[in-house]
């Protein structure tokens, strides 16, 4: 898999992230000093996490033929956004809903339930993920 690179800007906190062919932009709200120019890095996290589950459901439905016409999927910080933003001492509490529209049996729909959880971001994240921080010598 080929890095994800992240790049401070000339605005405070603005970062240009390439992911493959693909940029994005990250920034801070301006309450907190940036210029809201995208998404918060906690907003990225969740969106993550919801996107991995929403695939994750499509892919399953499809290999089992099932009708799953729909997936979407609500996320939100359980506690406030103040332990995903590291205030406080809270373990982070995520709560994702998820609305699946579709010509499915209730007992489809609860298995779908189950395997929201098996993908790859969920797994990350729940078995809190061993993160290795080093100093590169020489500038990117």
């Amino acid at each position: 898999m080929k890095p994800v690179t992240v790049s401070s800007t000339s605005a405070r906190y603005t970062q240009d992230i390439h992911i493959r062919q693909f940029r994005l932009i990250v920034d801070e709200p301006v309450a907190v000093g940036g210029d809201d120019s995208g998404p918060k890095p906690t907003e990225l996290l969740l969106a993550s996490l919801g996107s991995c589950k929403a695939i994750t459901l499509k892919m399953y439905a499809e290999r089992k033929g099932w009708s799953l016409n729909h997936v979407h999927v609500e996320l939100t910080e359980a506690s406030g956004g103040n332990a995903l933003e590291g205030k406080g001492r809270d373990r982070p509490q995520i709560q994702a809903t998820l609305h699946i529209e579709g010509n499915l049996t209730d007992e489809q729909r609860q298995r779908l339930l189950v395997i929201a959880d098996k993908c790859p971001i969920h797994k990350m994240l729940s078995a809190s993920a061993d993160i290795h921080t080093q100093l590169a010598s020489g500038i990117a």
